[in-house]
């Protein structure tokens, strides 16, 4: 019987220590370093309120250092926008940083670095409008696994890739979308949301092939592939889970939605409704992009408890 218990005992030691294998330790990340677009700036404040990257390093008790800057597409040199990319400005930007000793604190056993980009690169204004000749979603997500080659270079050994959203439930590339401050042009409201869901979805599948095939070579690494799509997905299917505000729960609507009229400048301010108070926290959505504040808080308990090892739901590790 001694002998029955203590090969159980050395089994169940053996399967915890197997799944511990890939993805940091419980308690092991003491810093957050984010990179993205206003889905993580925490200075454009995109959702009207906190950020996700604050509520996750206070749930988690990690030392924030954000470089996500709105706007952003992983290289101005494959989708352009006049707004700082990951390869052109924030990865320089971390660098210049470590070169010059502001970021001694980071160690690499201890820190994480997050990726959450393509937003834009798929959008309007990029490849959803054939903005960008020539370059393709496999061009786009390619320089979005590269940030974790490029970092794990230079020292970093610890990552989480978040994949896109299911955009087209977002109102801008809905298939009931209205004209609004990020488009009043003319368009095919359907073929946009057909498109959307086509980049973001084969998008997302070509990430994690590369990632399963990059991962195994970096050795030492632990990375992790956050589902966001799936995440957000069961946000707007079961919204009673994660939304609590005082008003009806809405996934299709925003906290701050604009109508204009076709074709009106974008530099209007439009027709605006806003909800206010704890209605707020009744919304997926900001505005026709952005998610809100309470969705924010969903992403940030959900990012802090996968690095805390308190959940391994929505993540995979890798390594």
């Amino acid at each position: 019987m001694l002998r029955q218990m203590l090969a159980a005992t050395a089994l169940t030691t053996s399967l915890v220590a197997s799944s511990l294998a890939a993805g940091p330790l419980p308690g092991q990340i003491k810093n957050l370093v984010t990179f993205g677009d206003s889905y993580t700036d925490i200075d454009a404040h995109a959702d009207g309120g906190i950020m996700w990257p604050v509520f996750a390093a206070q749930d988690g008790d990690f030392s924030l250092f954000p470089f996500a800057k709105s706007g952003a597409t992983c290289s101005n040199n494959l989708t352009f926008r006049p707004f700082p990319s990951v390869f052109e400005s924030q990865l320089p930007t971390y660098f210049s940083e470590k070169a010059n000793g502001s970021l001694a604190a980071l160690k690499p056993e201890d820190t994480i670095y997050t990726l959450w980009i393509g937003t834009n690169d798929v959008g309007a204004n990029a490849l959803l409008t054939g903005s960008d000749p020539g370059v393709t979603i496999v061009d786009t997500v390619t320089c979005a696994v590269n940030w974790v080659k490029t970092l794990y270079d230079s020292g970093a050994r610890n990552f989480i890739f978040q994949n896109m959203i299911p955009l087209e439930t977002a109102p801008l590339y809905s298939a009931d979308s209205y004209p609004n401050r990020y488009w009043t042009a003319q368009r095919n409201t359907t073929e946009w949301s057909v498109f959307m869901k086509e980049l973001t979805t084969s998008g997302n599948a070509i990430a994690r092939l590369q990632l399963q095939a990059l991962a195994p070579t970096l050795h030492g690494a632990h990375v992790g592939l956050f589902d966001s799509h799936s995440l957000f997905a069961d946000i707007f299917a079961r919204p009673q889970l994660y939304l609590n505000g005082t008003a009806p729960l809405n996934v299709t609507g925003a906290v701050h939605a604009c109508v204009f009229h076709l074709s009106e400048s974008t530099s209007d301010p439009g027709v605006c409704t806003d909800a206010t108070g704890t209605d707020q926290d009744s919304f997926l959505w900001y505005d026709e992009l952005h998610p809100s504040v309470q969705a924010e808080r969903v992403v940030a308990k959900a990012i802090s408890d996968v690095i805390q090892r308190r959940s391994e739901k929505w993540i995979t590790w890798l390594s």
